[in-house]
């Protein structure tokens, strides 16, 4: 099956499974040498795993097929047996996982940052501020801020910033928008009314490119150790999960944090620039 068309016909299957408290089917993707994963949406709307996928059958024989949701369904993907591994980037969600018998291996293999992008003319004069210095003049200001509410690695690093600036979620303010929606669409959703919003860097940088360099909406806040964005891979755990293709999962993870996976994932770029940084030896 197509991998594009398995994705879009799973994360319809795990919106509804998921709103309904129920899994998802097993029959979608069997196959000798398939591996199922679940994953965030920035490594599937940045055009990573599709340059990677081919790269790993042609080394590996395994046809990675996968699902792009936000960390926090992936990670509920995982618990209800439905995937065997997982690509990811909430690490105290990911701990708890792990702690929960529900992963054998957490393996870091890259990172990359989060930023504050918003309007050019910056309505709440955050450009050059801290990030908690930003979150509280965005509040002072009441400017619009998109969010993207579904307990994603991005949405869940979004609300600890939050704590950080010691202002509580302001999610029943009227210049807060949760948006419920993946990072591509919570920024246009951001163009369209103007506001601000927290997104990783390599979906920006694709966000960026749609634009031809041009963007609606630019960066203005980055570069604080606060804003690290790191992705791990997680191996289902077989005891929990015995449908899970284990071999596959842990093959696919060492392919991962090889050299080799290491540097495609380093030459990976749009408009010259790096989306994704190796850090399996970390």
């Amino acid at each position: 099956m197509d991998r594009k068309l398995f994705s879009g016909i799973l994360a319809v299957v795990v919106a509804v499974a998921l709103l309904a408290g129920a899994g998802v089917s097993h029959a979608q993707g069997k196959g000798k040498g398939t591996l199922l994963m679940a994953t965030t949406t920035s490594t599937d709307n940045t055009g990573l795993l599709e340059y990677l996928a081919p790269e790993l059958k042609k080394d590996t024989g395994i046809e990675l097929l996968w699902v792009a949701v936000g960390t926090g369904a992936a990670l509920a993907l995982g618990e209800n047996c439905d995937v065997s591994v997982l690509m990811v980037h909430d690490p105290d969600a990911e701990k708890e996982f792990m702690a929960k018998g529900y992963g054998t291996d957490r393996i870091q293999i890259m990172y990359n940052d989060f930023i504050i992008i918003g309007p050019k003319e910056d309505p709440a004069n955050i450009k050059g501020k801290s990030v908690v210095e930003s979150l509280k003049a965005i509040q002072k200001k009441k400017a619009r801020f998109a969010s993207r509410g579904d307990k994603s690695g991005t949405h869940m690093a979004e609300l600890d910033l939050w704590k950080q600036a010691g202002i509580q979620t302001p999610d029943k303010e009227s210049w807060y928008l949760s948006t419920g929606q993946g990072m591509i669409n919570t920024i246009n959703v951001a163009a369209e009314q103007n506001a601000y919003t927290m997104t990783d860097r390599g979906t920006y940088i694709k966000y960026e490119a749609n634009f031809k360099g041009n963007p609606p909406l630019v960066i203005l806040v980055e570069g604080e150790k606060e804003l690290r964005n790191q992705y791990s891979v997680i191996p289902v755990n077989p005891k929990r999960c015995p449908t899970a293709k284990y071999e596959l999962a842990r093959e696919f993870a060492q392919w991962m944090a090889s050299e080799k996976g290491q540097r495609l994932v380093a030459e990976f770029k749009l408009m010259g620039k790096q989306l994704f940084y190796p850090n399996a030896g970390e």
